[in-house]
């Protein structure tokens, strides 16, 4: 079983107390989760390897340490996932970014994939999947089914900034190699498959649309 990892230093849950209020716009909304996914990258990089390589400062030679392996794979759920990736890239501003596009078939609500992107060379990186809102898990779930079949990436992790139980028992039932973090873990699904008390539509909150 993978595990689920609890994001709760103290800014992180400022800040998402701060996003959650209805009255927040959609600037500081924008803001806000930059600079909140830009903390939660610092704890999903924690545990990458590092090898030793040799340099020169300006007084003298030494071994310093990098991170091992190509760069790291950012992969947006489109479209809300996005607003994961400038954030992001503060902390790990060489990452490649890939796409993947899903929509929900209205007859079957299934995902179905309608956009796929990634950089080169997927199978030597360590991957992180975004998608703010891991609510029913289906679309999480097809999305890294995608990535493992199509690209065969070294690792995958998902990061998102609020999940339901349900979508972590969903996501964790389907990919048990994938580790979850998220900045909080709230009540339950409504019948709609929203999030409750969560915070509404993240990518119309995200973008101004409705």
């Amino acid at each position: 079983m993978s595990t689920l990892h609890l994001i709760d230093h103290p800014l992180v849950q400022h800040k998402l107390t701060l996003m959650r209020r209805k009255e927040a716009s959609t600037n500081s909304f924008r803001r806000m989760l930059g600079e909140l996914s830009t903390l939660m990258a610092y704890e999903l990089t924690r545990d990458f390897p590092l090898q030793d390589i040799e340099i020169e400062t300006p007084m003298e030679k030494m071994t310093g340490k990098v991170i091992d392996g190509k760069k790291l794979a950012l992969v947006s759920i489109l479209r809300a996932g996005n607003g994961f990736l400038d954030g992001m890239l503060n902390v790990v501003p060489g990452a490649r970014i890939g796409h993947i596009g899903l929509f929900r078939d209205p007859e079957t609500l299934k995902p179905v994939e309608y956009y796929y992107k990634m950089p080169e060379n997927m199978q030597e990186r360590d991957v992180i999947v975004v998608d703010p809102m891991l609510a029913t898990g289906n679309s999480a779930v097809a999305a890294v089914q995608q990535l493992k079949d199509k690209s065969a990436p070294k690792s995958i992790k998902f990061m998102c900034l609020l999940a339901a139980p349900e979508g972590v028992k969903t996501m964790q039932a389907a990919h048990p190699d994938v580790d979850i973090y998220t900045a909080a873990v709230d009540r339950e699904l409504d019948s709609h498959g929203y999030i409750l008390p969560g915070l509404g539509d993240a990518g119309d909150r995200i973008f101004g649309t409705k």
